[in-house]
């Protein structure tokens, strides 16, 4: 039992300050982790799951919980945490970056209790249930989510003044250009799924420099082309930050939103959000924050979780996928080891966000917003070259063009996921093959 406390606090900890670095996503980390322990597993050391369990699932809490800082900070979002980037960057504009990072945390909190005392309970009754009721018909869900992204990108401009082309092209421009953005994701998906130019000894890191140059690379590049610079940061939070009918709100939204992201396979937290922002109608900045926190959460913990749940043991999210490689969950003991770990690492990572966040802005404040993006994005690059080599920077850099139209035109940055939806949909569908065939991929 000492073994599982120590573990998971030092994941808890190692993670949380990792998730402090814009770009670099926890799998990443545990990818090379596997790596490592299969190289130790050929000259006969194994290492025990009483370690690795709890020192992953540590990991994956303290970045669904830290992560949030560069998501508020430095607008470098992670896929899971679009939604983030408008109502963090209005709270950041106003000198309260700090507020906007502990109303998140606010959520994860609430994810944490979500998944612990209320999933941890009633988790293996109803989810196998769930399971055979579902699977069947999980394919059409998928297409029914893509459908309802892309058609919730309906023009939002052009409302006002003559009609005429002027006001035609402002209103649709947006909307075509996400469009494109999905298509040219799910083209980019369907190449690395099908045909990756990566080489076979770092296919576990397929997706990192696509993931990369989609999300982070292009908030980067317009941090540092930009003019804006943000005021000033305060380290408190206004009296009416923690209200409990917000508070509530968000975590019901979120906890729908990241509960459906987590079951259902290729759908993400930020997908899951956008689901249950249209399905509650809930609006307001906190409300979004605190909806956002218990969502990412709840889906990277709760994807992870779901592996060990008796009679279920699915596997969503790669950092499921990775454990599994290695061990594969049987036991009730399994399942309260897991939660134990989760339970601990969470305490742990909370503890952490306002020491971090503050050492953040002071930072920041010290070398400059300009400056650390330029140092992030020379980082972010030396590890993407790292990881996965000169070809792996040249899909970043494909994927970068991908990423800029959302940033560009003022589309959904969401539309990028077509990276994964798209295929994973066709894949599903049974048709995924004929269109890789058609595509010349096959």
């Amino acid at each position: 039992m000492i073994t599982v406390v120590v573990c998971s606090i030092i994941g808890a900890a190692v993670s949380s300050v990792l998730a402090c670095v814009p770009g670099l996503h926890v799998y990443n980390v545990l990818a090379l982790l596997i790596v490592g322990i299969h190289v130790l597993g050929g000259h006969g050391l194994v290492l025990p799951q009483e370690v690795f369990v709890p020192f992953a699932a540590g990991m994956i809490v303290g970045y669904s919980m830290l992560n949030t800082i560069p998501s508020v900070l430095l607008a470098a979002p992670d896929e899971s945490a679009l939604f983030t980037v408008l109502p963090g960057q209005k709270y950041l504009m106003r000198g309260r970056g700090y507020e906007g990072v502990m109303l998140t945390t606010a959520g994860g909190i609430a994810g944490l209790i979500l998944l612990v005392f209320v999933l941890g309970v009633i988790g293996p009754k109803i989810l196998p249930l769930g399971r055979v009721v579902f699977s069947p018909h999980t394919h059409w869900i998928i297409w029914c989510v893509i459908s309802f992204m892309l058609m919730s990108e309906w023009p939002r401009e052009g409302r006002l003044g003559p009609a005429g082309w002027t006001k035609f092209r402002e209103a649709w421009t947006p909307l075509s250009m996400g469009l494109l953005t999905f298509l040219l994701s799910g083209l980019l998906g369907f190449i690395l799924f099908y045909r990756s130019p990566l080489p076979p000894e770092i296919a576990f890191q397929n997706l990192m420099p696509a993931f990369v140059g989609l999300f982070t690379m292009p908030w980067l590049l317009m941090n540092i082309v930009s003019n804006v610079t943000p005021p000033p940061q305060t380290h408190v939070t206004s009296s009416e930050t923690f209200s409990c009918s917000e508070i509530l709100k968000g975590t019901f939204a979120g906890g729908l939103g990241g509960g459906f992201a987590a079951f259902f396979p290729a759908i993400t937290g930020g997908v899951g959000a956008l689901l249950a922002g249209a399905a509650t109608a809930w609006r307001g900045d906190r409300v979004f924050l605190v909806s956002q926190g218990t969502s990412k959460l709840v889906y990277y913990v709760g994807g992870l979780l779901l592996l060990f749940v008796p009679g279920l043991h699915i596997t969503r999210g790669a950092g499921a996928w990775m454990i599994k490689s290695l061990y594969l969950p049987q036991t009730w003991h399994d399942y309260y080891m897991v939660l134990a770990s989760i339970a601990i690492a969470g305490a742990v990572s909370v503890l952490l966000v306002s020491p971090l966040a503050k050492a953040s802005i002071a930072i920041i404040a010290r070398f400059g917003y300009h400056q650390i993006s330029i140092i992030c994005l020379i980082l972010i690059v030396g590890l993407v070259t790292g990881f996965t080599g000169i070809t792996g920077a040249f899909v970043m850099l494909v994927a970068m063009g991908i990423g800029l139209l959302p940033v560009l035109y003022g589309t959904r940055r969401m539309n990028c996921l077509g990276i994964i939806l798209l295929p994973i949909a066709c894949n599903m569908s049974g048709v995924g093959p004929t269109v890789a065939g058609w595509l010349g991929l096959m």
